[in-house]
């Protein structure tokens, strides 16, 4: 069993494939309860914090750090589900944040335009003209927002190990042929796959604590052994070293923590 992620733009059925496939595999449909615990950590309420994304950057580019404590806590979030496994996002970029996981299927559904706007039109009864409008601008700011919050383009067929259709191919068709692809053995959760997730989780965990004082951190841990690069004077690397190791106490799988301090004056 895995994770699947499914990239989707607006109108493209995207939403349907992933509840349609989850329930044929018995997995977990997820996706707004990602945005909903990231935006607890944040402290937005939920429709400002969707909001930010469809319109990125404004509202973030209004936090110091916004966007890096934005994508630390959805990064925990996420990787928090995929440790449960089992599960099916179709959400914001979700491939992005385990695209290092090796049991992760990952697929982009697209639609063709003219289909998504007579699709608009029906939904928001509205005219041809408009629902192209719509529909182009949407698709400008979703990839807005994935250069500026993850610096790729999620048009890219490069970030997914498949590319569907909707056109000749029917919605349960497609459900058919992911269910196939997702039994594949090199999608099964595997003890190496557990083992790179768990680094993975734990790393973004430390780094969701950490952000808030050092947003700079960089956090890596492998099988419970922790290393952390901080930017600092090194008059005040004792201190640091100590309020690291009482903010990380209360997190569970830490067997080592080595923190490796860089002076100021060396990273002008």
């Amino acid at each position: 069993m895995g994770t699947i992620t499914i990239s989707r733009g607006s109108y493209s059925y995207g939403k349907k494939i992933a509840e349609k496939l989850a329930e044929k595999l018995g997995y977990q449909c997820i996706s707004r309860e990602v945005i909903i615990k990231a935006s607890e950590q944040f402290n937005l309420p939920e429709i400002k914090l969707k909001r930010a994304i469809h319109d990125a950057p404004s509202i973030l580019d209004r936090f110091t750090f916004g966007k890096e404590k934005f994508t630390c806590y959805v990064r925990k979030t996420l990787l928090s589900y995929a440790r449960k496994d089992n599960i099916v996002y179709h959400g914001m970029a979700g491939h992005f944040f385990v695209k290092d996981l090796p049991n992760v299927l990952k697929v982009r559904i697209v639609a063709n335009l003219e289909d998504r706007i007579m699709e608009e039109m029906k939904q928001k009864n509205i005219s041809e003209e408009k629902a192209r409008h719509i529909l182009v601008k949407d698709d400008e700011e979703r990839k807005k927002w994935s250069m500026f919050l993850y610096g790729i383009d999620t048009n890219d067929p490069n970030l997914y190990d498949v590319v569907l259709h909707v056109d000749r191919l029917q919605l349960d068709d497609i459900v058919e042929i992911l269910f196939t692809i997702a039994k594949r053995p090199c999608f099964q959760t595997t003890p190496e796959s557990i083992r790179v997730l768990d680094d993975m989780l734990l790393s973004a965990q430390i780094k969701s604590t950490l952000i808030s004082k050092f947003p700079k951190a960089v956090v890596k841990s492998r099988d419970g052994e922790v290393h952390i690069n901080i930017e600092s004077a090194l008059s005040q690397t004792d201190g640091i070293t100590k309020q690291i190791e009482n903010m990380l106490q209360s997190i569970d799988g830490i067997k080592e923590i080595e923190i490796h301090y860089e002076p100021y004056e060396a990273l002008k």
